[in-house]
């Protein structure tokens, strides 16, 4: 059984997520400040935690920046701030999806589902023992979830890692923005698949800032590749 947390302050969601997630098998429990939320997610150990942003004590943003420092636990936010700059902050802080207020009990449940395809699959790489990519002077330690270049560490969120991931997992393969915004924001994110062509350049801009080796291309129309 899934075991999930619930960080929300809004008793009647709460209750209301609660027991749907009861009626369909998930083991949960109820938290209603940030910074008990915090303490009961880094405390035990959870399949995905449901994070509210607006909380009392801490914020979403914080317990997700606070939760990343120990734990790779699939967070989603829910929120009622629907605009870009919030999306981009919490999927920055370290969220893996975005849910917005107000929500239908189906589409929450169909993002549950898609994250838990998207670890378990993250799981099986590691059960494969694949632990380093390489490419050129470019090294991704997985198991540790270390992007190095040469000997220098690079300093990258974990949206960008997870890009740079993809891109060195499918060297020669062209990645449409579609399949790459399905791989790593999920197929249900409201995030447009403009977003990737943002995250391709601050990536591009960490791990080669002259351009002189151009690493990631661009194929027109379609996507990007590294080849």
């Amino acid at each position: 059984m899934k075991k999930i947390l619930i960080i929300e302050d809004e008793k009647n969601l709460a209750r209301f997520i609660e027991l749907e997630l009861k009626y369909e098998g998930y083991d949960t429990e109820v938290l209603s400040d940030g910074r008990s939320g915090l303490n009961k997610a880094i405390a035990e150990d959870w399949d995905v935690i449901l994070l509210d942003l607006m909380l009392p004590e801490l914020n979403g943003l914080e317990v997700c920046r606070r939760i990343r420092q120990t734990k790779n636990t699939p967070i989603l936010m829910i929120t009622a701030r629907d605009s870009v700059l919030d999306r981009v902050a919490g999927l920055d802080s370290g969220a893996d999806d975005y849910l917005i207020k107000p929500f239908a009990i189906e589409e929450l449940l169909a993002r549950l589902r898609a994250l838990f395809r998207r670890f378990e699959s993250s799981s099986e790489q590691k059960e494969h023992h694949l632990t380093r990519l390489t490419f050129k002077d470019l090294t991704l330690e997985l198991e540790s979830h270390i992007a190095k270049k040469g000997n220098d560490n690079l300093s990258l969120t974990k949206r960008e890692y997870d890009l740079l991931n993809m891109f060195m997992s499918n060297i020669n393969i062209v990645l449409t923005r579609e399949v790459l915004l399905d791989k790593i924001w999920g197929y249900e994110s409201e995030v447009e698949t403009n977003v990737i062509d943002v995250y391709v350049r601050y990536l591009r801009n960490k791990i080669d800032p002259t351009g002189s080796m151009n690493y990631i291309e661009t194929v027109r129309g379609i996507g990007y590749v590294m080849r």
